[in-house]
């Protein structure tokens, strides 16, 4: 028996001592990091203070995303300004976004798509895209889907993966555009062609439904789990819901239990509310009225009328399970 102590004594230490060169490690690993954005933010400043704009869009977006320097998005907008004035495009689509959200400046969607339109106006991807939003949305502009369109179909040409996605949503809905599913079809796909997931997604849609292509249930799944694989909460969902009715591939409630769970971890209140049903009809898991209550609560709290009224019903069956009298 002590020789047993002894060597799970030893193995313990030995897991101890490889917990903390792996955790010296990373921290050396991070520290490292932390010394080169430094450096590379101190050269940045050296030569935007010479006045290289290029040099200048760079430590504005340091500022920014505080890499190499503490966040501050006044400095950001004030090196971003300096670069724009010299019509710099991503500067001045740098300044439009800080417009936009208002950081480092008080919001002004006006100034946004003034900015927006100048970096727009030298071809900048970005830019093109932002100012299309900005018409779509009637933010700074009266809305205008065509000029949305036309800002977006430039944008697109360009290969900028959101304009076409975008652009494939006006094809679809008729706006701006005559409604042309093989056209949305045709921007869905060059989107996710480049790794967008919503496109992926909104592929699988069309598949689902037929419109633009053939009904394929079979294209539709390939579709949603490209889309999931990336960790898109809605086609994680929405690949469950395939597996729960074996759509497109065989019937498997725990498969789809898998993907509801994926997109219930990141708050999709559907996914938590039919995680919460297969826990309570014992589907795909074992039956387990405690963790079916614990989804339903977590949908329920974020408005899902569905989980609520479940978790009434649940409470109302563990009565009548233990209670007879309640009959």
């Amino acid at each position: 028996m002590t020789s047993l102590w002894k060597i799970a004594i030893a193995i313990a230490c030995v897991a101890v001592i490889c917990g903390a060169a792996i955790l010296w490690r990373v921290q050396r690993g991070k520290a490292v990091e932390r010394k080169k954005l430094a450096e590379a933010a101190s050269l940045s400043r050296t030569r935007a203070e010479q006045g290289d704009v290029r040099a200048q869009s760079e430590l504005a977006s340091m500022y920014f995303y505080g890499r190499g320097v503490p966040q501050d998005y006044a400095e950001a907008a004030r090196w971003s300004r300096k670069a724009a004035d010299r019509d710099y495009a991503i500067a001045q689509d740098a300044v439009g976004v800080l417009y936009y959200e208002g950081k480092g400046v008080p919001q002004d969607y006006a100034e946004a798509v003034r900015w927006y339109r100048k970096a727009a106006d030298q071809g900048y991807a970005e830019a093109q895209y932002n100012l299309g939003y900005m018409c779509y949305k009637g933010q700074g502009v009266p809305q205008d889907y065509a000029e949305a369109g036309r800002w977006y179909r430039k944008a697109a040409h360009q290969g900028y993966a959101k304009a076409q996605y975008s652009l494939g949503i006006l094809y679809y809905y008729g706006q701006g555009v005559p409604q042309d599913y093989s056209e949305t079809v045709h921007w869905y796909r060059k989107a996710a062609d480049q790794g967008y997931a919503e496109a992926k997604y909104s592929l699988g849609i069309l598949y689902y439904y037929g419109r633009g292509v053939p009904q394929d249930y079979t294209e539709t799944v390939h579709w949603y789990r490209k889309a999931a694989d990336q960790g898109y909460a809605i086609a994680q969902f929405n690949l469950g819901e395939m597996y729960y009715h074996g759509r497109g591939m065989q019937q498997d409630y725990a498969e789809a239990v898998r993907w509801y769970r994926r997109a219930a971890d990141q708050g999709y209140a559907i996914a938590q509310y039919d995680l919460g049903t297969m826990y309570h009809q014992g589907k795909g898991v074992r039956q387990d009225y405690g963790e079916a209550r614990r989804w339903y609560r977590r949908a329920a709290d974020q408005g899902d009328t569905n989980a609520q009224r479940a978790l009434s019903s649940i409470d109302q069956e563990q009565r009548r399970k233990y209670d007879p009298s309640s009959f």
